[in-house]
């Protein structure tokens, strides 16, 4: 009996198919506001991220599409800590902001 092939949950195909759905989620917000913004980010770094780059961006998304949008569109909002922080300051550089 042949033992089972050791699997790296990072595979290119399995990043491939969390950058899709992740592409999907970015670009269908339910705001045309947010659609763009997220949407157009997703489409030019998602094939740069990493794994663990793409887990911190799939956590992003699961914010709520207000404090999103608060977050960069409304001048002197508070930004979040953590990770969110970090892609909300990545977003704004992006699309300068």
């Amino acid at each position: 009996m042949n033992p089972m092939p050791d699997t790296d949950p990072d595979t290119e195909s399995d990043l491939d198919t969390r950058r899709r759905r992740a592409f999907y989620r970015a670009g269908h917000r339910g705001t045309k506001e947010m659609d763009w913004l997220l949407g157009r980010f997703a489409e030019a770094e998602l094939g740069k991220m990493d794994g663990s780059e793409l887990n911190d961006f799939e956590e992003f998304l699961a914010s709520p599409d207000p404090d999103i949008e608060d977050w960069l569109l409304t001048p002197g909002f508070p930004e979040p800590d953590g990770l969110a922080g970090a892609f909300v300051a990545r977003l704004k550089r992006f699309h300068d902001l």
